[in-house]
């Protein structure tokens, strides 16, 4: 077996392999620089959380559509999670609850409505499409919409960057200077939830929120700068995509499962010989000698 066959021939072949790999790697370039924002805001978990909020939405859409259909489903999705992220900061600054204790509440309640409305009409296999999604079943009106939330996302990082790198770091001091540090806290949370039902078409809900957070992680082992950590947040994003599409090709593996246990190997892998890694620790720098 060549190394063109191997890395290169099924994606020549065969044009669901090229659509899922287009797909998976738009995916990756978006959820990864956000991934990044969430995990120094310490809201790793949050984006898990809203991950299965957008559940209840995509299965209303699924509910009054009758089908799989792309638009109704992900504009209920967008409804759900935004509504989710609003009613959690709301109950955060009512009560004494913390925003993370919210969210968990919320999404656990989101996931349960969510199963029991595609229970109503769905089929198992509904449902698994839904919470594991089928990155293969790909199409184009799928990409399109892939590539334009992770084009919205990359321009709104671009245009807002400064403010929400500031709202992450000090949220005290943009609310001092009359920085609208709420406004940057719901664009931010959009942007989380807007490239969370990007991720539920081709990984379900359940894993969609890990090609968001698992090359976070890996960046945060390899890059000290926020720039830096956007570049390797999303090229591992993109890494992971590509080769776990390879080898759930060539092992007959079902494909998003398989592509984020490649990211958590490039992770585990990472957390050994990563600059920051556990490896480093035992090597002796050179500045301290002597």
């Amino acid at each position: 077996m060549t190394l063109h066959s191997l890395l290169i021939e099924p994606f020549v072949d065969y044009g669901f392999m090229r659509r899922a790999l287009v797909a998976s790697v738009a995916l990756g370039l978006g959820s990864g620089p956000v991934g990044v924002l969430l995990m120094l805001r310490r809201m790793s978990l949050v984006g898990d959380a809203m991950s299965h909020a957008v559940l209840p939405g995509a299965a209303l859409g699924f509910l009054i559509v009758g089908n799989l259909s792309l638009l109704a489903m992900g504009l209920g999705g967008l409804i759900a999670g935004l509504s989710v992220a609003l009613l959690s900061g709301l109950v955060s600054r009512a009560t004494d609850l913390k925003e993370d204790a919210s969210f968990a509440s919320f999404y656990l309640t989101s996931l349960a409505l969510g199963v029991l409305i595609v229970s109503l009409r769905g089929s198992n296999i509904d449902l698994l499409h839904i919470l594991f999604g089928t990155i293969l079943a790909i199409d184009s009106q799928a990409i399109v919409l892939v590539g334009g939330i992770t084009t919205f996302t990359l321009l709104a990082l671009a245009l807002v960057y400064r403010p929400l790198v500031a709202e992450c770091f000090d949220p005290g001091f943009l609310r001092a200077v009359g920085g609208r540090g709420p406004l940057y806290h719901f664009l931010f949370l959009l942007l989380v939830v807007i490239n969370l039902v990007a991720g539920f078409q081709a990984l379900g809900t359940l894993m969609a929120v890990g090609m968001m957070m698992l090359p976070a992680a890996i960046a945060q082992l390899w890059a000290r700068t926020l720039p830096m950590m956007f570049v390797v947040a999303a090229s591992s994003a993109a890494a992971a995509g590509f080769l776990g599409l390879l080898v759930s090709y060539h092992l007959s593996f079902a494909s998003g499962p398989t592509i984020i246990l490649t990211a958590s190997l490039i992770y585990g892998v990472s957390l050994l010989v990563g600059p920051s890694g556990a490896l480093r620790r035992f090597i002796k720098r050179p500045h301290l000698a002597g």
